[in-house]
């Protein structure tokens, strides 16, 4: 088993996303992103969005926490990470504390701790997010219950991005859609699709470790037969078009994959793209429509934004 180093970043909630994409840059697969400011927003009334606040929170301290392998890369990667996320003030953005930890963790250590504070998680209308670890007893028959172990390559169903992202796919989802899930991380997307009766679904991450965490949740939840989890670098080289696109990642990376979104979906097809932080929805609008996109539908949790996209020609 190997050990990996725990990189963990104390910020401000407008820094989270610079932040993360001086992570994926680095090499690390995926994040874990704690923004306190969530205790903030009125909640909806319904019986699904409940948050007990925990003890001696710290509203103005966002934190990102991200793992990367204990190897022979390790310090000169970790050293960029540092000195790319001090340089942030540079360019007129408040990084808060600005602190960085690093500690050395075994994947074992790592995995039980984050159990503790991983529970089943009611999402949309009809969703729940079960951890493989825990029981839960559906409440209605029109529940889909999606089981996960997000494992190092989190997407637990928890950050705001992707409770977007379900609430979305809840609503567009179609029995017999195909899906492609750009950056599928522990494949939860990809697994909701295919719960929600879509006939065939491709998930992509270029992490090895995202795909192999991803393949096993999609063969836990029995969707192995329609939902397959691939290692790519965003849509290059896919010879497959969905009537869906899903891209949760960050703006940066969403603005690159505009170029290619287009030639993988099918007519009348749609683009859903979220973790775009509120302060590059208009780089990211801006881009799908140089790239032959309508925005139909926008949604917003908190900080962050969710866009779903046609192209114009179809959805004039």
């Amino acid at each position: 088993m190997s050990n990996w180093v725990e990189i963990k970043v104390k910020t401000t909630t407008e820094a989270i996303e610079a932040v993360s994409n001086i992570f994926y840059e680095a090499g690390v697969a995926g994040v874990v992103i704690e923004d306190p400011k969530i205790y903030l927003r009125p909640k909806d009334q319904s019986e699904w969005d409940y948050l007990d606040i925990p003890e001696g929170l710290d509203f103005e301290v966002a934190q990102v926490t991200g793992y990367l392998p204990e190897d022979s890369s390790l310090a000169e990667r970790t050293q960029v990470i540092k000195e790319r996320i001090n340089q942030l003030p540079n360019y007129g953005l408040d990084i808060g504390k600005g602190e960085i930890a690093v500690t050395t963790i075994s994947e074992d250590n790592w995995g039980e701790a984050w159990k503790k504070y991983y529970k089943p998680t009611h999402i949309g209308k009809n969703i729940v997010i079960k951890p493989s670890w825990e029981e839960y007893k559906p409440k209605t028959d029109e529940e889909v219950v999606i089981e996960l172990d997000p494992g190092m390559a989190f997407g637990t169903g928890t950050h705001e991005t992707t409770m977007l992202c379900l609430e979305i796919l809840e609503e567009y989802i179609k029995t017999g859609y195909t899906v492609i899930d750009v950056g599928c991380g522990s494949g939860i997307l990809s697994i909701a699709c295919g719960k929600l009766g879509a006939k065939k679904v491709l998930a992509i991450d270029k992490d090895e470790n995202a795909v192999k965490v991803a393949n096993e949740n999609i063969k836990r939840n029995n969707l192995d037969k329609c939902v397959k989890a691939i290692k790519g670098d965003k849509l290059q080289g896919i010879d497959f078009k969905a009537d869906i696109i899903v891209a949760n990642i960050i703006a940066d990376v969403v603005i690159d994959i505009t170029k290619d979104a287009g030639f993988c979906l099918k007519e009348g097809g749609f683009f859903i793209s979220s973790g775009i932080i509120k302060d590059r929805k208009l780089s990211v609008i801006e881009a799908l429509e140089k790239n032959g996109f309508d925005v139909i539908q926008q949604f917003e949790k908190g900080e962050w934004v969710a866009l779903v996209s046609a192209q114009a020609s179809i959805s004039r």
